[in-house]
Order: C-alpha cells, then structure tokens, then sequence
C-alpha cells in the first residue's frame, strides 16, 4: 500500500512539474490500491487492530465533536484539584438534542499530547467526568461518552491522589444514573481508565477499535515475561470488535471506510452520528425504571466459564 501511494504522489510530482497528463496511470493505480486496501482491512490480525486502533492520524473526541454534535460548550474542572486536559466534556446538541458529551482525548503533537498526558487522565479527570455526569442527570439529558485511551496515568501523583478510588466511583455511579447512557470506543480502550467512562446502556465499537482489560505488551510481559509475545496476547485478549460482539460485551460494531477511520474522518463521523441518533433514541423510549433494570442485566450477564 505504501509503495503504491509513493507511485501515485510521484506521478503527481511528475505532473505538476512537467504538465504531463497522467490520468490513465493514476487511475490504475488508485483502483489497485482500493482493492488492496479493502482487502488487508478486512483480514486484520488482533495485533494489527491494535495498530490501527492506535494510529496516530485516527479521529479522538474533539474531531467527533466538530463533526457529529452542534452548539458544543465545554465545561472544565472537577470542583476539588484541577482541570485535566485527558478528559473532555460538555454540552452539545445531537440533532437538536441536548446531551452531554464525555470523552478522552490524546494529543496530535507533542507540546499537545504533553498537554492531554497522551490520553491517561489522572483522577480529577474522572472526577470531573462524573461531575458532569451528575450535571446531566439534575437536567434529565443523555450521556454520550468517547473511549480512547490506553489506561489511566499510573504515576505517583495521581495514586496519591486517589487513582483507584475515583475509577470505582464512576464505575459505582455510573450504574446508577437514571438518565440515558451511551459509549463508544473509538480507538484504544484500555484497562480501567477506559471502564471508567463504559458502564453504559449501549456499547458500541469503531469496526477497528480495541477493548481490553490490558494492552498486548501488558499482558505478554505479564504472562511471557516479554513483550516480543504481544501477537499471542492480542489473540487471547479477544479484544477486537467482532470478538467482543461475540461474547456479549458489544452492542452495536460501526463500520469504518475503506483503510480504517484515519483515511475517513467525515465518512466515519457519519455513520458514528447515526449509530448515536439511534441509540440515544432508543433508549429515551423507555422509562429510567426499565432503562437502570436493563443495564444491570447487561453487566450481571457478561462473562463465561467452564468448570473442568
């Protein structure tokens, strides 16, 4: 794929410098390479979803929310530590609709990933979360969450201040809420830092996002004592969006363009927009009674053993 796309940007070059026409031989390679596209995506090892999953170039939150939502007003700070950039929230309108929106959020650059703690929130970032949870739940307005991240931060300040304490919280509130929930993992949802945000009514996946309760690399470390194991991790981890439709865990997978969502930001928001609308819809249907009845139903149903 890459050696192809280099012959199509130098056929351009070519063009551009010798005002050569070469529309024949672009075409040719152009639908060489959608063939070829189409066909590595649709036989993507688990390891490569991750790859995908973690591609730099990928939609987060933000590019959703200029996308998808309308009349977007952020709201900052968890009312006891201090803003975390990891996590952002706020009101929009989906449709007209007033919901609030929760999601992490990585950096393009590096100032800007120093910024957002290339997407590990610290506590106050979860706190916050909930924050705005509650605030939705005082207004009767749904929750939509966006789920990319590779974990929570791990470093000493933020056990210090509480690490696990606030991911319990929300995973204990969040159940609780008896307005409308709705996640979607959008790229790398990683651990209890992406839980977090996931105790929710309706799951749904990005065709090529990750949801797991450990990276490949965590886990082969872990079992392997070496990351160079991480392929067979990502196989056991059933971590993939068709293995966790699978297994209960996934409601809804949402297609993704040819080449992953990075090489269709405005297709894939699209059929994102649509999987929400329908979702949100749904469930403002049905009375908070049935809705908090059918959500613990869902988490009291996950999970499969076999006794030897």
């Amino acid at each position: 794929m890459v050696e192809i796309q280099e012959q199509i940007d130098g056929l351009l070059d070519l063009a551009e410098r010798k005002g050569i026409d070469v529309s024949g031989e672009l075409s040719g390679l152009r639908q060489k390479l959608e063939v070829i596209r189409e066909a590595t995506y649709r036989n993507l090892r688990p390891i490569d979803q991750v790859q995908v999953a973690r591609h730099p170039r990928r939609p987060y939150t933000c590019d959703y929310l200029e996308r998808v939502f309308t009349d977007w007003i952020e709201l900052h700070g968890d009312r006891a530590f201090r803003d975390d950039a990891a996590i952002v929230g706020g009101w929009a309108r989906l449709d007209g609709r007033s919901v609030m929106v929760i999601g992490h959020q990585k950096g393009r650059d590096m100032k800007d990933n120093l910024h957002r703690n290339f997407g590990m929130p610290h506590p106050e970032g979860y706190r916050k979360a909930l924050r705005l949870m509650r605030l939705a739940e005082k207004f009767g307005r749904p929750v939509i969450t966006f789920i990319d991240t590779p974990g929570a931060y791990p470093g000493i300040g933020a056990e210090k201040r509480g690490q696990a304490e606030a991911i319990a919280m929300n995973l204990r509130e969040m159940a609780r809420l008896r307005v409308p929930l709705v996640s979607v993992v959008i790229g790398e949802g990683g651990s209890g830092g992406a839980l977090a945000l996931g105790v929710t009514d309706r799951i749904l996946m990005l065709e090529h996002s990750v949801y797991s309760v450990i990276s490949p690399e965590g886990c082969a470390a872990i079992l392997w004592r070496s990351a160079d194991h991480r392929d067979r991790a990502a196989e056991a981890l059933k971590l993939t969006s068709s293995d966790l439709t699978r297994l209960g865990i996934c409601d809804e997978v949402i297609p993704e363009p040819a080449g992953g969502a990075h090489a269709d930001w405005d297709g894939t928001a699209t059929a994102l927009g649509e999987a929400l609308r329908r979702a949100v819809t749904e469930l403002q249907a049905l009375d908070p009674e049935q809705r908090m009845a059918a959500r613990h139903a869902k988490y009291e149903a996950m999970g499969a053993w076999q006794e030897a």
